[in-house]
């Protein structure tokens, strides 16, 4: 049974109340007069409902019906659909439009309903016709605002459904229809299924009806007094001279106020309601007093002190002890606030204690303390020794003040938490306050910080304490470090860094500043990211560091951090010419020498480069950590991206007082691996992947917390250096960039093969479960991918059948050549690769490969070859060739097929959009119509925002799709005009 779920949310939807309110449902039905198909869950039934169309006439529909705990994940779901219409359109029954109105409605008061129920605001009562019935409430003012807003904007075909069989169409009113609904979500998600078993059937758990007459009054009770439009609040007094002397310490008592509900504005003294007497007073019904006492019983169940206002002839007003007025100020006032009872505190007292945390100054004895030979005694640019080692610790000191005055001393924290009552006279004031929270605040004081925590804390400027985020300032080395790190590159104060006279390049305005800005971070003894764009110059950036890093040795003894020593470049074996290459331009005469193959030799080494690759750095990791390195570089450190590869943990033993990262996608798929590079440069600065996931990756990818976002920028910033070709001032001499999607139909023989793998590998899927699934959803996607590319790559048959990429990429290289162009094309399967090569071959169309077994020599060779116009196409393997390669000479690039990953996409076609290109970049992706390929082609567009849900992992994240949403994802749909 596998239904249309995702196409329901484009059905037109409506809701039919019932008694109890958890029999109420949700009807679909389409507008085209054909039945929505399909089954969802064990209470869903097909059914014939009358509605009314938009012309105002009677008709009869086919619509599928659904309890309302089956329909609220697809009433979410267009809800979501519809406020990102993104999703909306890659999603459900390839009409490609988003949910209809009425769906998207209903969805909106689904997250209505739940936002309640998360908030506990859920009242046991009774149905009209006396079943146990939960519903949403009490609501508040607010809440009662955003109910009437939302049912203002129901759409007609949200409550279409005739109330009477006669006559002229009347429809259900918005409001009350909307209440029902949210009573149905209240009555039914409380309920258990066991329930009927376990409690024979006890109200308010069972979820059959069953009548209950014995409630009937006690729900009375409990509807009057929180539907009774009367609120009740408690004004604190102080009865006393508050301009005395610190001996004429008031007494306090709380007065019982009464306001209404529906309308704020309403508000008396409960005695001046109980007297008659006053304007206000008399706008309360007469029932008022009896819905006031109501609501003082609860309070006082909450707070025993409010007892005796329940025995007085007039609830007017109770006095407090001492120690009342300290419950008050804390956990009995937000126990009281969550009963809807608000506490109003005399104007002019100073009763709030803020707090703010100052770290810096290392802990006394330590390494980096002020009185240890080893620490800097002035503002040098050196990092103090070890302050972001494991262990570190610096002092974490708090500072206070009450009512945003100054900082509160030591002895005047003192008096306030020894102090016997919540009053107390201070700085020729009263202050009010919990003398527990002022214990507490002393309490804290003294306590201690890992370096790295505190780096963090001052860096975002807060950090969370017991449960609570508050301010943090720096202090001491901490705080120089702290303004070296956000200052400008460029400021006046900054040293001046200059382009090396050795350099034979003229550095753009962007790379002198990523030069400043390496160099001050090497210089601290921390590492940095260089994250720029592809093909933004990031190599002879690096250079000119090396050479200036070489040129200023031995002019500061306190930074000196191993300029004269080598520098290791650590990257992918395409790119060992290149870099050589590089260094040989911009850097004549410095000495580089490749660390790679059977002959490698690290002997004799006098300064200069050395290249390596990460393979070799694998298989050599011991003989290159026991080399003494001046600054070791990552380039295309996307390949450490994972921390526990053997390729990542190579890397951290190579031991060197500078790291540089250099990518230009620091984040591909999730924030861990920016968390893998940035903890490679600079160890401890995002403390352990498992707080950093809690602490920020969840909270920023979910959604959850938006300023989760905010504290990671400002933390990350300093270390990683973005700058995007589009960015203003970049790049302005890049030639323009034109991208295409090309539709493609396919064949006959790809058709009949795409259905039979998706028939037949489905049917095994549903009978499959934990890891042998996910294998076969992992297997049906790559089948289908390769079937979309070619029949003979699935079949490994030779290639007789016809494809309709095929087809429409000699179309393109037709043109491209004619034009006398050049052109990358790439795929990511070397088997496809293979068979475009053959068929260029046949065709006469000179062409040549390159993929990950093509020996280092070759790569050079065939780079040269293209760059040189000898061959015109250049097949390319996209996870081979996606990164490094400059490839200038192209004016045309093809994706054959679809990555997972539009950033790694967008790095390979860098390969020709890049610094030198003179010519217009055309990029040509082909997209087989109708399939897999389609829908991905669409979800890729939404994975260019960090948190996307659905493919965060890649095919990974497409594992864990239901056989329902699998099924949509992969089913071939007719293309326009068949």
């Amino acid at each position: 049974m596998l239904p249309e779920i995702s196409g329901l949310i484009h059905c037109s939807a409506v809701f039919l109340p019932a008694d109890p309110a958890r029999g109420g449902r949700i009807a679909f039905w389409r507008t085209d007069g054909r039945s929505p198909g399909g089954t969802v869950g064990t209470g869903s039934a097909h059914e014939e409902l009358h509605v009314v169309t938009s012309d105002l006439r009677r008709t009869a529909v086919t619509a599928l019906v659904l309890p309302v705990d089956e329909a609220l994940p697809l009433l979410t779901r267009a809800r979501t659909a519809a406020a990102n219409p993104a999703i909306g359109t890659g999603m459900g029954t390839g009409t490609g439009t988003g949910p209809s109105a009425g769906a998207a409605f209903w969805g909106a008061a689904a997250l209505l309903a739940l936002r309640f129920l998360a908030r506990g605001q859920l009242l046991p009562g009774l149905s009209p016709l006396g079943h146990d019935a939960w519903r949403a409430g009490p609501l508040d003012a607010t809440d009662l605002e955003d109910v009437r807003e939302l049912a203002a904007a129901m759409p007609p075909e949200a409550h279409c459904v005739p109330l009477d069989a006669e006559g002229p169409p009347r429809l259900p009113a918005p409001e009350p229809l909307l209440r029902a609904f949210l009573d149905a979500v209240a009555d039914t998600l409380p309920r258990s299924p066991a329930a009927p078993a376990a409690t024979n059937g006890s109200a308010y758990a069972a979820r059959p009806p069953r009548p209950h007459p014995a409630l009937r009054d006690w729900a009375a009770e409990v509807a009057a007094g929180h539907d009774a439009g009367v609120r009740i609040s408690l004004r604190i007094e102080l009865d006393g001279d508050l301009d005395g002397g610190p001996d004429a310490a008031p007494a306090f008592r709380a007065v019982l106020q009464m306001h209404g509900l529906a309308d704020a504005a309403p508000v008396a003294d409960a005695a001046d309601v109980w007297a008659g007497s006053g304007t206000a007073a008399a706008a309360f019904p007469p029932g008022a007093r009896m819905d006031a006492l109501r609501a003082l019983r609860r309070a006082a169940r909450l707070w025993p002190p409010l007892g005796p206002l329940l025995t007085a002839a007039v609830p007017d007003a109770v006095e407090l002890a001492d120690e009342d007025v300290a419950e008050l100020l804390g956990e009995a006032s937000a126990a009281l606030a969550a009963d809807g009872v608000q506490v109003h505190w005399p104007r002019g007292l100073a009763r709030t204690l803020t707090a703010r945390a100052v770290v810096g100054s290392p802990r006394p004895g330590s390494p980096d303390s002020p009185n240890s030979p080893r620490h800097p005694d002035s503002t040098a640019s050196a990092l103090p020794s070890g302050l972001l080692s494991p262990g570190a610790l610096l002092s974490f000191s708090w500072r206070y003040a009450l009512g945003g005055q100054d900082d509160l001393t030591r002895a005047e924290l003192d008096r306030l938490a020894e102090a016997n009552r919540p009053l107390v006279r201070l700085r020729d004031q009263w202050v009010l306050i919990d003398p527990a929270e002022a214990r507490r605040a002393r309490a804290r004081q003294g306590s201690e910080l890992t370096a790295a925590d505190a780096l963090a804390a001052v860096l975002t400027g807060s950090a969370e304490i017991d449960g609570k985020r508050v301010g943090v300032e720096a202090a001491g080395p901490l705080e120089r470090l702290r303004a070296r790190l956000t200052a400008d590159p460029q400021a006046p104060d900054e040293p001046a860094v200059s382009a090396p006279p050795e350099l034979r390049a003229t550095l753009r305005d962007y790379q002198l500043r990523g030069l400043r800005w390496l160099d001050r971070m090497t210089s601290l003894g921390l590492g940095a990211c260089l994250a720029d764009d592809m093909g933004l110059g990031k190599t002879v950036t690096l250079i000119a560091l090396h050479l200036h890093r070489n040129r200023n040795t031995g002019t500061d003894t306190d930074t000196d951090l191993g300029r004269s020593a080598p520098t290791l470049v650590v990257c992918p074996a395409s790119l060992l010419g290149n870099w050589q290459r590089e260094i040989e331009k911009f850097a004549p005469g410095t000495p580089v020498r490749r660390y790679h193959g059977p002959a490698r030799s690290l002997a004799d080494l006098t300064g200069g480069f050395v290249l390596t690759t990460y393979g070799t750095l694998r298989a050599d990791a011991p003989r290159l950590a026991a080399t003494g390195w001046g600054m070791v570089v990552a380039d295309e450190a996307q390949h450490v991206k994972n921390p526990h590869s053997s390729t990542a943990k190579a890397l951290r033993t190579i031991p060197a007082p500078a790291r540089v990262a250099l990518t230009g996608t620091p984040v591909e798929n999730s924030l861990s691996e920016l968390w893998a590079v940035l903890d490679w440069t600079t160890p401890g600065l995002l403390g352990r992947l498992g707080t950093f996931r809690a602490r920020y990756a969840e909270p920023v990818e979910s959604g959850r917390d938006p300023q989760a976002a905010a504290r990671l920028s400002a933390l990350v910033r300093p270390f990683l250096l973005r700058r995007k070709k589009s960015d203003p001032g970049i790049a302005p001499e890049l030639p323009p960039k034109t991208e295409t999607d090309h539709p493609v139909t396919l064949s006959r023989e790809q058709t009949v093969l795409y259905e039979a793998v998706v028939r037949e590998t489905l049917a095994a899927i549903a009978s499959s479960d934990g890891m042998e699934r996910r294998g076969l959803v992992v297997k049906l996607l790559t089948s289908l991918k390769q079937i979309c590319n070619h029949p003979a790559q699935y079949t490994k048959e030779p290639a007789g059948a016809r494809s309709g990429k095929l087809d429409l990429l000699d179309e393109l290289l037709g043109t491209i050549l004619a034009e006398g162009g050049s052109v990358l094309v790439f795929t990511q399967y070397v088997a496809m690769a293979r068979i475009l090569e053959k068929h260029l071959a046949a065709r006469g169309i000179a062409a040549q490969l390159l993929h990950g077994g093509t020996p280092v020599p070759r790569r050079e060779e065939l780079v040269d070859r293209f760059q040189a116009g000898e061959v015109p196409v250049f097949l390319l393997s996209l996870k081979a060739a996606g990164t490094g390669l400059n490839l200038t000479r192209a004016g045309h690039v093809i994706h054959y097929d679809r990555w997972w990953n539009p950033a790694v996409e967008e790095q390979a076609t860098d390969r020709a959009y890049r610094i030198g290109q003179t010519q217009p970049v055309q990029v040509h992706r082909l997209i087989a119509e109708g399939t897999v390929e389609d829908r991905i082609a669409r979800l890729l567009e939404r994975k260019r925002a960090l948190a996307d849900a659905v493919l965060a992992g890649g095919e990974g994240a497409l594992t864990e799709l239901t056989d329902a949403e699998l099924a949509d994802l992969v089913a071939l749909r007719p293309t326009p005009g068949e």
